[in-house]
């Protein structure tokens, strides 16, 4: 017989370094999920992608029994990454704080296709250079798709 699911709790951890302090010990304490045990399979699970920010869906059941699920990193702060910016601009439509490339906009696509609402690359670049766009990022040269 299947559990029975309680509830679902999103988080962002950064990867290999959860501990029971907040957000995440008052977030799971609440539920009646055990902090430790969290704290250990997911350290485990995302050594190897140690300090970046990773999105996680916990699934609790009635049993106070758990399961997650680690997504990729969010658009934004993998934009940060490849444009070597602390931050997004305050003003994006008058201030540009950076330029990236089409081929960096693809990468990050590619790496973000699972968890994005979306079925062509084509959509997913759009999306990407979308979130750019918002955060004062400048994508330069002319978009790669339908042709």
């Amino acid at each position: 017989m299947a559990k029975e699911v309680a509830g679902f709790i999103k988080l962002q951890i950064k990867g290999g370094a959860a501990n029971p302090s907040p957000p995440v010990g008052p977030a799971l304490g609440s539920k009646g999920v055990n902090i430790m045990e969290f704290c250990k399979q997911f350290n485990a699970k995302t050594q190897d992608k140690g300090g970046k920010v990773l999105p996680v869906v916990i699934t609790y059941y009635t049993d106070k029994s758990f399961d997650f699920v680690v997504k990729t990193p969010p658009v934004a702060i993998q934009l940060l990454e490849a444009s070597k910016q602390k931050s997004g601009s305050a003003e994006p439509n008058r201030k540009k704080v950076a330029e990236i490339t089409w081929e960096q906009v693809k990468a990050i696509a590619e790496d973000k296709m699972p968890d994005l609402n979306c079925f062509t690359l084509d959509s997913a670049l759009t999306m990407v250079a979308g979130t750019a766009r918002s955060m004062g990022i400048t994508v330069k040269g002319e978009f790669p798709g339908n042709k």
